[in-house]
């Protein structure tokens, strides 16, 4: 079973509240990553096919596609593969977040 991530900004104290990660500033912060591409549906493929609606950043790393799915003011990640790990506190550090469980 995979771990589930969070980027967030839940923990951070700003004024009345925390401000949520905006669709559009993962957009501007991903737009000039070459290895990140946008797709508002992602496709699971295996066995049988599955198609999940969305705002997913897919990370392509080696071989592998990462989805970062933006959800809610959130980034959500598998930590699947061992190399997510740096790449998630490189990302939520750019977007002035927190790493959680989640």
């Amino acid at each position: 079973m995979s771990q589930r991530y969070r980027i967030t900004r839940e923990f951070k104290e700003q004024g009345e509240g925390t401000q949520p990660i905006t669709l559009e500033e993962c957009k501007a912060y991903f737009q000039d990553k070459p290895d990140f591409a946008y797709t508002n549906v992602f496709t699971v493929k295996g066995s049988t096919t599955m198609s999940i609606d969305g705002d997913f950043f897919m990370w392509s790393f080696g071989e592998a596609l990462i989805p970062f799915r933006h959800y809610q003011g959130d980034l959500y990640v598998s930590g699947t593969n061992e190399a997510v790990i740096p790449k998630m506190v490189e990302v939520a550090s750019a977007l002035e977040a927190d790493v959680a469980e989640g």
